[in-house]
């Protein structure tokens, strides 16, 4: 399925609000399953954003696609 591009951007827009702050990522990974962490947004690329996670040993994914958030699979949430 092809996503509407005016709704892409809007996600840019929105993922944009958080560039360079401290954020709380959560992953949905299907069956159950959700994963959460605390990182900093700190790219942002025409097709995906990076979040760099405050903890040294984190073993998981830290780029995601905007049809991602877009979707739910990955939300962002700010911290204060």
């Amino acid at each position: 399925m092809i996503k509407n591009i005016a709704k892409i951007n809007d996600a840019k827009k929105a993922v944009y609000t958080f560039f360079n702050k401290n954020v709380e990522v959560k992953v949905n990974l299907g069956r159950n399953k959700e994963l959460t962490y605390r990182g900093k947004l700190t790219g942002i690329y025409p097709a995906l954003f990076t979040v760099s996670p405050f903890e040294k040993d984190f073993k998981g994914k830290t780029s995601y696609s905007y049809s991602e958030f877009l979707c739910g699979t990955v939300s962002l949430k700010a911290l204060g």
